[in-house]
């Protein structure tokens, strides 16, 4: 998430200099600027996801790697959390990491300061240039691949990396245009590399919990869900040193959409089987003026980010094949409390997050006792219904409150733990590009007016195939 800079200036003045909407909206598909009419954007969509995709990485499972070498590519804000989330995984023989990249020396070195102290070894480190990256994949000695860079050079590495053998696991999003969604799958597909989306919140406590209770059935049959990302990032945004270059304000000058789909997103769509049994149908998007972020850079007196496109609130709707509904929100720039929303409503029962609230639906005609379970039932669901995992690994995961309150470690742990044992990983390549696409989708409906927009099926159709997550599968 945060460092590498290469040519983000060329790549928005390039977005900038689009003259018309059938433009911009060809750069997000991949298309031809020829292309002009909403419909044959959507008809070109459909037949690229007909004769792109196969779904032969679907279920991918590779050799047993007893010990996991790794390499990490981004030592920024991101990188220095994640080489912690290996910390247990390393003094039990399950993982190494070998070698670690950057821009900066003084970040691949406290990578380093970490790994000596903790571990009384370092990584071989390669920086100073923007390509020194591809160093680290070229070795022969790595099987894992970590990317916690800037977001336009998620795909291009990925690509590379599984290009030269390398299983990845990437931050969010695997990928911010359509193009670079396809060109993801066609190299997984060949290659037959493991390519995972790191969106940490799937392993969170509470998301777990909802998802256990899920799959036995509390909940009935689902309808609809609402999730966001809702965090005040001003202060990141606007500081020169947080982001490297502050590639990530630069997003929010020249495009409008929801940017950071895969928090909310991912969760529920483990809860709503996406992906194996259902999938996204059309999208809808809306954002509202902007004002907060341009406000707080003028009362600093940063007359250079004065001007920005994207709205302080996005509203996205996605509309499932069965007919499910999906709320997704997206908020950098207002003054509010985070929040993640984690909203899922079934026949039986009803769950709100931040603060987490539970409704149980016993009686439907009982319409004047609606109300959230008091604190002592809530919590009799909570520990009958808590994922096994979170309890396994409470130790770990109090050890390690510093990855966002454990989610961080429960996500690597089931990474290395399912390269050890060759298993298929929690969340696939397929899951890793329909969380993302959700933004060039959001961004192409926000500027024809909110139209809804179709979504491809990167699957080759094989989500209709019902299968239960992997996330409820023990390791």
């Amino acid at each position: 998430m945060d460092i590498f800079t290469t040519n983000t200036n060329q790549l928005i003045v390039n977005r900038k200099d689009f003259l018309s909407l059938s433009t911009k909206a060809a750069v997000f598909l991949g298309l031809s600027s020829a292309i002009s009419c909403k419909n044959e954007i959507e008809e070109k969509t459909i037949s690229l996801s007909n004769s792109k995709a196969k779904g032969t990485a679907f279920g991918l499972t590779a050799p047993k790697i007893d010990k996991v070498k790794v390499g990490i590519i981004g030592c920024g804000n991101r990188g220095q959390v994640l080489i912690q989330m290996f910390d247990w995984l390393v003094k039990n023989n399950d993982a190494e990491i070998i070698a670690v990249s950057d821009l900066r020396k003084e970040k691949t070195d406290k990578l380093n300061e970490h790994l000596q102290k903790t571990h009384n070894k370092t990584a071989q480190a390669y920086y100073g240039n923007p390509n020194e990256w591809k160093k680290l994949v070229d070795r022969d000695d790595i099987d894992l691949l970590i990317i916690a860079t800037p977001w336009e050079l998620h795909t291009p590495m990925a690509i590379y990396g599984m290009e030269k053998g390398k299983h990845v696991a990437c931050e969010v999003p695997i990928a911010y245009n359509l193009e670079d969604c396809w060109k993801i799958i066609e190299t997984a597909e060949r290659t037959q590399k493991h390519c995972m989306m790191m969106e940490n919140c799937c392993f969170n406590g509470e998301e777990l919990w909802v998802l256990n209770m899920i799959n036995q059935g509390v909940f009935g049959d689902l309808t609809h869900a609402e999730g966001a990302y809702i965090h005040d990032l001003r202060k990141h945004l606007l500081d020169e040193k947080y982001y490297e270059d502050q590639w990530r304000i630069k997003h929010h000058l020249n495009k409008d959409g929801n940017f950071y789909t895969t928090h909310g997103l991912g969760p529920i769509s483990q809860y709503m089987d996406i992906g194996r049994g259902d999938t996204y149908d059309h999208v809808v998007s809306m954002s509202s003026r902007e004002k907060s972020l341009s406000d707080a850079a003028k009362r600093a007196g940063i007359n250079k980010f004065s001007n920005v496109k994207c709205g302080d609130m996005n509203t996205t709707m996605i509309k499932t094949k069965l007919g499910k509904s999906i709320m997704l929100q997206f908020d950098v720039h207002s003054g509010r409390p985070y929040d993640r929303l984690n909203t899922v409503v079934g026949t039986k029962a009803v769950h709100e997050g931040y603060p987490s609230k539970l409704y149980i639906n016993e009686d439907e005609l009982a319409w004047w006792g609606h109300k959230w379970l008091e604190k002592e039932k809530y919590n009799e669901y909570r520990e009958k219904y808590n994922h096994p995992l979170w309890d396994k690994l409470k130790t770990q995961i109090s050890d390690n409150s510093v990855g966002h309150g454990g989610m961080d470690f429960v996500m690597i742990y089931r990474l290395i733990k399912c390269l050890n044992k060759g298993l298929p990983l929690d969340i696939n390549v397929y899951d890793s590009v329909l969380w993302s696409s959700i933004t060039p989708l959001s961004e192409l409906s926000v500027a024809q007016n909110s139209s809804s927009i179709k979504v491809p099926d990167f699957t080759g159709g094989t989500w209709k195939n019902k299968n239960t997550t992997e996330m409820l599968r023990n390791i």
